[in-house]
């Protein structure tokens, strides 16, 4: 067994720990919002106006700030100690200031015009919401950027559990406000919450670190100084790259604003219940492996190469039982989580036809995720914006081509296309730097695929034997979730497990070490 996959699935382990509390949380505060709101044209609006901070949480907390930044912390803090790794770190604490202050008040100036690109199809009145909304939930970006330099500092330091459930704490707040201050402000509640949300993890952070003795404060950047040099080097093409692939979602918006109304909502709904695969599993493993990555491209080639692999591989043996279960229980997923006040027929066939459309690219996802960390610990910056163009590319091209037969439905089915043709892109590029990976070598599907049918034929006829309770109480709906997921995942875990997979010899090994090190 490898001690370097066991020590990426432990840390990977804390990171999902963490995440499954927020995405939770997350997805309860879906429900909260999709039974005061359902899909109409004012959540639509708020979500227009919410892409921009959403953007930035996606580009910062997931993306360029940590791609960047972790690396050469990591190689300071192992070079040359603490101290020198947090100047570097006080120093980018000021640079966002500095960049994102003038952004806020740039943005809320040009709060229309962003508006109007982002929603050309929305009516005066959605749009004058929208812009208003917009002007709100500005101050999340600086909320949010700095609570993204803290998650890198703490991932760094080998503390993953925080960061992660940092948005659950994010989560209760909204959850609380909305709850209190919905009856009298509606749609404006939601903003608010948004902001009070924001700051709550950017707060526990920050206080978290100084368990290290240390305080994040801004610091007068050093122009002589090669780390800060180099990192800012790193972000600016790296935020190129991500920033551009985070055009999906405002592409989303664009195209989504000329459907019929609640289209927007719908395709939002979707997105977050597959939020919680895709942040519990595929980000939790993406932020885990970025250290071991940095650690690795200081080695030889092969070991690298190994690890990338291994990385793929412990990706898709999670993320496959996933896609497998949530195709096959969308509608009652969506049923279950969203069926209630607001949220009616015309809500739940649209979102889970559209999460059903979705989940088909987590694989896709999956592995790009991972492959993007790999080039970000090479320092390699050019491939990445190729990626992210031709992403953005495919996925204006399907969607202008699916989305007037297939309406929304088309649009999810471009995201998942776009994502996948993607992945193989990057193999691609990956190999022509001599790295070549397969992890879909013939002795690894074999051990898998015959879990994955089992587990298909399970839920498959459990659903046939026990139909779901449409109109049975939340807690007779939950039952029947709870035995359609068990039973999958046993089955699947059962014939993995026979058929030795030593994925779950690092998950064992993992828990093994985690458990000797609660106190890490």
């Amino acid at each position: 067994m490898s001690s370097r996959s066991s020590s990426m699935v432990r840390h990977s382990i804390k990171m999902m720990a963490g995440t499954f509390v927020s995405r939770i949380l997350g997805l309860l505060r879906e429900v909260l919002i999709a039974s005061l709101f359902g899909a109409t044209g004012k959540l639509d609006a708020f979500l227009v106006a919410y892409t921009l901070a959403n953007l930035t949480r996606r580009l910062l907390a997931e993306g360029a700030l940590s791609a960047a930044f972790v690396p050469v912390f990591s190689q300071l803090l192992k070079k040359e100690g603490k101290g020198r790794a947090f100047s570097l770190a006080s120093q980018i604490l000021t640079v966002l200031l500095v960049v994102t202050i003038p952004l806020i008040i740039l943005g809320a100036i040009l709060a229309p015009k962003l508006v109007s690109i982002l929603a050309p199809g929305f009516g005066s009145f959605y749009s004058e919401l929208a812009s208003q909304l917009t002007v709100l939930m500005l101050p999340f970006l600086l909320f949010i950027s700095v609570a993204a330099l803290a998650m890198g500092i703490l991932n760094s330091l080998g503390c993953f559990f925080v960061p992660a459930v940092a948005p659950a704490l994010s989560n209760v707040v909204f959850i609380v406000l909305v709850v209190i201050l919905a009856p009298k402000m509606e749609i404006y509640s939601l903003a608010w919450a948004v902001l009070a949300g924001g700051f709550a993890q950017c707060a526990l952070q920050w206080f978290w670190i100084r368990r290290w003795n240390f305080t994040l404060l801004p610091a007068v950047p050093d122009r002589k100084d090669e780390s800060l040099k180099k990192t800012l080097r790193l972000f600016l093409p790296y935020a190129a790259g991500l920033s551009i692939t985070q055009l999906i979602p405002v592409f989303s918006r664009i195209l989504g604003s000329f459907l019929q109304e609640g289209s927007i909502s719908v395709l939002n709904y979707a997105d977050r219940v597959l939020q919680l695969p895709l942040g519990l599993f595929i980000i939790a493993i993406s932020q885990a492996v970025l250290p071991l990555f940095a650690h690795l491209a200081m080695e030889d080639e092969d070991s690298f190469r190994k690890g990338l692999e291994e990385a793929l591989q412990f990706a898709l043996f999670i993320v496959a039982p996933v896609v497998v279960g949530m195709v096959l229980l969308s509608e009652e997923i969506v049923h279950f989580l969203f069926f209630r006040g607001a949220f009616g027929t015309w809500a739940w066939k649209g979102t889970s036809w559209a999460l059903l459309l979705f989940v088909l690219g987590l694989p896709g996802t999956s592995c790009l995720t991972v492959l993007l960390r790999a080039f970000y610990a090479k320092g390699c910056s050019r491939e990445p914006v190729i990626i992210s163009v031709f992403s953005v590319v495919l996925y204006v091209a399907f969607g202008f081509l699916l989305m007037k037969p297939y309406s929304y439905g088309g649009l999810a089915a471009a995201s998942s296309i776009s994502f996948t043709l993607t992945a193989v892109l990057g193999g691609a590029l990956l190999a022509k730097r001599g790295i070549k990976v397969n992890p879909f070598n013939v002795s690894w599907l074999a051990k898998i695929s015959p879990g994955l049918v089992l587990m298909g034929a399970t839920v498959y006829f459990l659903k046939v034997l026990w139909v779901y309770p449409l109109n049975g109480s939340l807690l007779g709906k939950g039952l029947w979730m709870v035995a359609a997921t068990a039973s999958g995942a046993l089955s699947y875990g059962v014939v993995t497990w026979i058929a030795r997979c030593r994925e779950w010899e690092w998950i064992l090994g993992a828990l093994g070490k985690t458990s000797k090190n609660k106190g890490e």
